[in-house]
This record gives structure tokens, C-alpha cells and sequence, in this order.
């Protein structure tokens, strides 16, 4: 377990938000983000350290959630159970306990050796479901038990410097202005925070001097490599943040037509792009084949970002392992394959594409584009490179990307 940020004392108000938190992501299957997001915004008035060990101890008892049921022997849990709940967190983070009427129950010496006769089993110890568990190990084998091991190391928080408006080093001394040390990644755009801050709160961030981005997935748009003056299409847009780095690569010149099935994720991104100063961005719903049919042999560069399990992203969003099931990643698998079928052909002979999952699972990366070159509908395509990125790779996110080039025109089906 690791070191939160605690106020210094405990407070009912504090647990009862954590609580009803919880409620809402386990009872009524909402997002662990939209929920914390929600949450923080209905407690207006709590402090930084509160808010902190709010988000905090929300995100780890969901983390580790399999664990502390197991150490109470819950089965079912039920609305009541929550506030049982944060007392093992808070017991296993050596933080004791106040003597409130929810934590009565609790037996500190019996949690504490429950605790370490579970941890003996990995399935206990990283809290995960068991068939999640052999599914990594099946597809992982040896690397599994390190890769479930940095998926439970909270995520660290992770900006892109927009460089159609400053540059890194600029970016670092305007976050210091504002009292938020961030750190240089790689040799590119990415800064680490020294600590968890609220940055959307800052004049540069409200200036587009920068976005929320993992540095595994700022690696995409830059193994796409676009250059000025290109159509690229972001084929899967989603709310846009690899498409706002496309943007940032082709210097804002160029046609960047960003495509996907949810209108008001296309919306969230024509606001992000006006704030970023990205001026060569159109953006088209996926209403029907013919929207994708209109664009084929007319890209220079292809991303296709597709859905996928997110299990490379579990540090940051680790209520996904508990809605997950092996039906849904069958279903990704399927969708991940149609849209390669469908979607390749929308590069012009010579151009590249790139296919990127944030999983760490072969069956949704690799397999899948060697299914796909061994297709008809592949014939014509070669893969020129791979990344793969495991959490223990880079002390990020998980991520896959291939780059494929067409090499000649097939008649589309």
C-alpha cells in the first residue's frame, strides 16, 4: 500500500463523500471519474487536502476493492458496508481509526491478519477478478504478475506542452508562476507534476498552453508522425486529445478531419480546439458507411484509435477491471476488427496508419493486425513497426500502436 495525502484529521463529512462515492460507482455502475468529479463540485467548500484524500481514498478503495471485501468477508455488499470499507483501507494505511459508531465493528488485529494471509495470493493481494487474472496470465505469461503489479501504482498526472502556443521549457515556468512544479518526461512535450494539483484552475491552462495527457499516449501521434500540409483522419476521435496532437504536429496547416459515432464527444472537441488554437480540425459524426466510404483512398495518415479494454489504463481507471467481463472484451475484439476492415481503406496508396489500443493484451493488439494483413481486405498493407508499452516500460500507462503503409488501391467491398 502507499502514502496518501491526509488531512490532518479525520472528519464524518470527509468518509460520508467517500461513501456515497462508492455507492454510486459499485451500486449504480457509474464511472470512478465522473463520480469523483461530481462529488468534489457538491463539497464546494472542502480544502485542497480534503479533496485530495477524498478522490484519493475513493481511487484506492477501488483499486483494491476485491481485497478489503474479502479481509470483511462481504458477499454481497451492500450500501451499508461502504463506510466498513474505507475503516480497512484506513487500518492498512497505518492511519487509526476515530471512534465513530460506523467503525465499531471493525477489529484492527483481525483485518491486519486477515490482510496478510490474503496478500499471500495474487489474485487477493492485486485485487482482481480470477478470470481477468488467467486471462493476463494466458496472454502475459511471465510479465503478468509485474504488469498487475504497476496497474495498481496510481497514475501520475501528465500535460502536453501545445506547441502551436509555447514550448516545454515555457510551459514549465508559467505552471512555476502559478505555484505547480512539473518535471520534464522524454524529449518531447510531456511534464510530469511534482504533485497532484488541480491545473485546469491555472491561467495556462485556460490560455491552451496545454492538455491532460499520458506520455504513453502522447507516443501515438508522434508514431503516426504527420507532417503540415497532409489530410489526416483520426478515424475514432473520441473527446480529442490525440487529435489536438495531430493538430499540434501538422503546425495547425493541413486538412484533420476527426471522425466518431458520438456527437457530443466531437462537440467537447471543437471547444478543446478553439482554447488550443487548432484551426485545421473538421469534424464529421459517423452516421452511417457512407460518412467512411466518402473518405476512402483520400488520407495521407490514418489513426485508429479503437475501443478497447483500457487495461493498459487501469491506474487510472481502475473501476474498469470490476465492469469488465470476458463477453465485453470478446465484443472489443469484433469491433476492433471491423473497424480495420472498414476502416484502412480510407488511405491513399503510400499512406500510414496507425492501430493503437491503450491494453496491454496481445489478443487486441498484435493479433489483431496480424489477423488483419492476413485478410483479404489486408493483402495490400505491410507494417513498417510496433510499440508495445507495459506500465513497468516507462512508469506509465500501458499502450500498443502499429504502423502500417498501403501499398496499393483495393476495390473496396
Amino acid at each position: 500500500m502507499r502514502e496518501l495525502v491526509f488531512s490532518p484529521r479525520l472528519h464524518p463529512l470527509q468518509l460520508r463523500a467517500v461513501a456515497q462515492a462508492l455507492l454510486s460507482i459499485f451500486q449504480e455502475n457509474r464511472h470512478a471519474d465522473k463520480v469523483i468529479e461530481f462529488t468534489l463540485r457538491n463539497n464546494p467548500k472542502a480544502g485542497s487536502r480534503d479533496r485530495a484524500f477524498i478522490a484519493e481514498t475513493t481511487y484506492e478503495v477501488v483499486r483494491f476493492f476485491r481485497l478489503y471485501t474479502e479481509i470483511l468477508g462481504l458477499e454481497p455488499v451492500t450500501e451499508e458496508h461502504f463506510w466498513a470499507l474505507c475503516g480497512v483501507h484506513l487500518l492498512l494505511q497505518g492511519t487509526p481509526l476515530p471512534d465513530w459508531r460506523e467503525f465499531q465493528d471493525l477489529d484492527q488485529e483481525a483485518i491486519l491478519a486477515r490482510a496478510t494471509l490474503l496478500r499471500e495470493e495474487r489474485r487477493f493481494r492485486e485485487s482482481i477478478p480470477d478470470w481477468l487474472d488467467t486471462l493476463g496470465q494466458q496472454e502475459l505469461g511471465e510479465r503478468w504478475a509485474l504488469t498487475l503489479e504497476w496497474l495498481n501504482r496510481p497514475a501520475q498526472v501528465v500535460l502536453r506542452a501545445n506547441r502551436l502556443k509555447t514550448t516545454r521549457v515555457a510551459l514549465q515556468t508559467a505552471l512555476q508562476q502559478e505555484d505547480i512544479t512539473a518535471m520534464p518526461a522524454g524529449d518531447n512535450e510531456a511534464l510530469v507534476l511534482e504533485r497532484r494539483q488541480n491545473v485546469f484552475k491555472t491561467k495556462a491552462f485556460r490560455d491552451g498552453l496545454f492538455e491532460l495527457q499520458d506520455y504513453s499516449s502522447q507516443e501515438v501521434a508522434a508514431f503516426l508522425a504527420p507532417k503540415p500540409g497532409m489530410r489526416v483522419v483520426d478515424a475514432c476521435a473520441g473527446g480529442g486529445g490525440k487529435t489536438l496532437h495531430l493538430a499540434a504536429l501538422m503546425e495547425s496547416r493541413g486538412q484533420l478531419i476527426a471522425l466518431d459515432t458520438f456527437a457530443w464527444k466531437l462537440e467537447e472537441l471543437r471547444h478543446r480546439a478553439r482554447r488550443a488554437g487548432a484551426s485545421n480540425i473538421e469534424t464529421r459524426v459517423i452516421e452511417n458507411r457512407k460518412v467512411i466510404k466518402r473518405l476512402y483512398g483520400t488520407a495521407d495518415r490514418l489513426l485508429l484509435d479503437v475501443p478497447c479494454s483500457g487495461l493498459g489504463v487501469l491506474r487510472r481507471n481502475p473501476d474498469s477491471k470490476w465492469k469488465l467481463t470476458p463477453e465485453s472484451i470478446d465484443s472489443l475484439r469484433a469491433t476492433q476488427a471491423e473497424i480495420l476492415q472498414a476502416y484502412s481503406p480510407m488511405l491513399k496508396p503510400g499512406g500510414q496508419l496507425v492501430y493503437a489500443t491503450c491494453s496491454i493484451l496481445p489478443s487486441e493488439n498484435e493479433k489483431q493486425v496480424e489477423a488483419f494483413l492476413a485478410s483479404e481486405a489486408g493483402k495490400d498493407y505491410r507494417l513498417l513497426a510496433e510499440k508495445r508499452i507495459l506500465p513497468q516500460d516507462n512508469g506509465f500507462d500501458g499502450f500498443y500502436m502499429a504502423l502500417l503503409e498501403r501499398t496499393a488501391v483495393t476495390t473496396a467491398a
